[in-house]
């Protein structure tokens, strides 16, 4: 098998294990190419069917075209959706103005805590990558948070030949990354391959623009760009430069914003 194939294949068996293994999961969808081609996967593990809740996190300031996206995607693959959102954080006027660690603070981290603890969650799937930003290369394919959602860096058991550790102390919350290995150039030409259908902010608009990265919108930016199909994306890509997150405003905020809110329970 090619290299594609053989990250789908482990995936599939990282789902199943999960679902096996783990009592009451869910999948968070941030409506992203990462995330969607996890719910793709899930779906082909499982015949095209969703066995867990899809739980979207919305801050409120998500570019418009996501919503309606979302809405069309969880009616056309009929899914369970959860919306998560942190309501009375929004109603004392959190936004990125209160600084941009807090915002996704409260209206991510927060709001994910709400949802885990209103239906009872024992572990949530993530399509998360290890190339993407440096605290994700510090994951383990399941990796442990204990009962207040921390995250401890420094105490995570290796995973030698694919061996993953399923069993955790009672209350723990696991966190199961069925992408960790798999990188931005392994994303596309699975989404060409099997023509998963995207939000159009990904391919560029007649302004020569396109989203490389998606989040909300005053702290995400697009790219220029000139690449609006699949295919002149993976081109684009086996040239540039700069780095995939390179749009999100919280990055440049703080040099290490996203190890800071995953050590307190970041999606």
């Amino acid at each position: 098998m090619d290299q594609v194939s053989t990250l789908e294949e482990e995936s599939l068996y990282i789902i199943r294990e999960a679902y096996h293994k783990i009592e009451n999961l869910g999948m968070l969808w941030s409506i992203g190419k990462d995330s969607t081609v996890l719910m793709w996967l899930t779906r082909k593990a499982f015949f095209g069917h969703v066995p867990f809740p899809v739980i979207h996190i919305d801050t409120s300031f998500k570019i418009p075209e996501m919503i309606a996206y979302r809405d069309r995607m969880a009616e056309e693959w009929d899914f369970n959706l959860i919306v998560g959102q942190n309501t009375e954080a929004l109603k004392e006027g959190m936004d990125y103005t209160k600084g941009r660690l807090n915002c996704c603070s409260a209206l991510k981290t927060a709001a994910l805590k709400q949802v885990i603890a209103q239906h009872q969650i024992d572990g949530i799937l993530l399509g998360i990558r290890h190339d993407e930003e440096g605290s994700r290369s510090k994951e383990r394919i399941f990796s442990s948070r204990n009962q207040a959602f921390e995250w401890d860096i420094k105490d995570q058991p290796p995973e030698f030949w694919d061996t993953y550790r399923t069993d955790f102390p009672p209350g723990d919350h696991v966190r199961v990354h069925p992408l960790l290995k798999w990188s931005e150039l392994d994303i596309w030409p699975y989404i060409e391959r099997h023509n998963i259908p995207l939000i159009d902010l990904y391919f560029a608009n007649a302004d020569g623009k396109r989203y490389r990265s998606l989040g909300c919108a005053p702290c995400t930016s697009p790219i220029q760009s000139h690449a609006r199909s699949v295919r002149e994306i993976i081109e684009e890509l086996e040239t540039i430069k700069s780095s995939e997150r390179a749009g999100r405003a919280q990055d440049q905020e703080d040099l290490h914003a996203m190890e800071k809110l995953r050590l307190a329970g970041y999606m």
